[in-house]
């Protein structure tokens, strides 16, 4: 299991402990070919775009459709995740 998996997953099991359905988070990553990645903790939400705004709009959009307007969370939650390698 790779890193950022693991702490996905524990951040999954942390919030769902203290987390009301009023919120969803979204691990969001830079993509290989250039923009951005958002991947929903917990559900099968996944959706990318060239920039953050855009981002941001296409996760509103996709929140909007998954969930009923009874279960849609109030929150969309992005956690920021960069990978970075540094000379040892």
């Amino acid at each position: 299991m790779n890193p950022s998996h693991r702490v996905e997953q524990r951040i999954i099991a942390c919030r769902r402990k203290s987390m009301s359905q009023s919120e969803i988070i979204f691990s969001v990553q830079e993509s290989p070919e250039g923009g951005y990645e958002a991947r929903a903790l917990g559900y099968s939400i996944f959706t990318q775009a060239d920039s953050l705004v855009e981002l941001k709009t296409m996760l509103r959009d996709a929140v909007a459709c998954h969930f009923t307007d009874g279960d849609k969370p109030k929150v969309i939650r992005l956690h920021m995740v960069k990978d970075e390698v540094i000379p040892a």
